[in-house]
């Protein structure tokens, strides 16, 4: 189990409390997703900056993250009387002038996520820390029966995810197939790439999956032209 006692107050006084096989604590279907991380990804996929036609639909993944619960019949999917609590969370860096990003979190919220801002001031600041504190947060209140992470970041997610998977806990990744390696070659981490999400986008993006090929094979296009590359290549050999 993931050791957050320094992390939470309170926990470290109480290490028998914090152990224990989850019986008496409600089960937990958690979402967490990671906004700077998708929208980063999604832009190099498809070698443009995303519009409106071309983001996720939050409302449509809301709806498939209820429906996998199997409790279209009552009780979790475990056989338990007890319905699994459900929760998701929007994790997103938000800069001095957020623009249009107030409808964005009202719209969120409105579809039944929480939403965590933090404040982007430096190029470096982020929020991958904040996703594993909540992460293990609720595996200390609740029984986390399955987590569904949208990211494609391995460096962050690839060892906490596979030790939750080891204690049992259904581990999902959700992201973008040419970017999420680490989950696709996981024994532990079952894979979804975003595009396979019943509703996510209004309409197919513009871009080719190599886990997808058509049977005459499919062109590639560059996401940066050639002179541009080269033009920053030899700037960075020359400085």
């Amino acid at each position: 189990m993931l050791d957050i006692s320094e992390d939470v107050p309170g926990l470290a006084e109480e290490p028998a409390r914090a152990v224990d096989d989850g019986r008496g604590r409600p089960p937990l279907d958690l979402l967490i997703w990671d906004a700077p991380n998708i929208d980063m990804t999604l832009s190099t996929v498809i070698g443009a900056r995303p519009t409106a036609a071309s983001r996720p639909r939050f409302d449509a993944i809301a709806a498939w993250f209820v429906e996998g619960t199997g409790e279209a019949g009552g009780g979790d999917a475990g056989g338990s009387d007890t319905a699994s609590d459900v929760e998701a969370c929007v994790f997103a860096n938000i800069p001095p002038q957020p623009g249009s990003l107030q409808r964005w979190v009202e719209a969120l919220r409105g579809f039944g996520y929480s939403v965590f801002a933090r404040p982007k001031s430096q190029p470096d600041d982020d929020i991958d820390q904040d996703m594993l504190d909540h992460i293990a947060v609720r595996q200390h209140s609740h029984r986390l029966r399955r987590l569904v992470v949208f990211s494609g970041d391995g460096r962050n997610f690839a060892d906490p995810l596979e030790d939750l998977a080891r204690q049992g806990v259904q581990v999902v990744v959700v992201a973008f197939s040419e970017v999420a390696g680490y989950a696709i070659g996981s024994d532990l981490l079952e894979f979804i790439d975003i595009e396979d999400v019943p509703g996510a986008f209004t309409e197919p993006l513009d871009r080719v999956r190599l886990d997808a090929l058509p049977p005459d094979g499919a062109w590639l296009r560059p996401t940066r032209s050639l002179r541009d590359f080269v033009a920053g290549f030899t700037a960075r050999r020359n400085g």
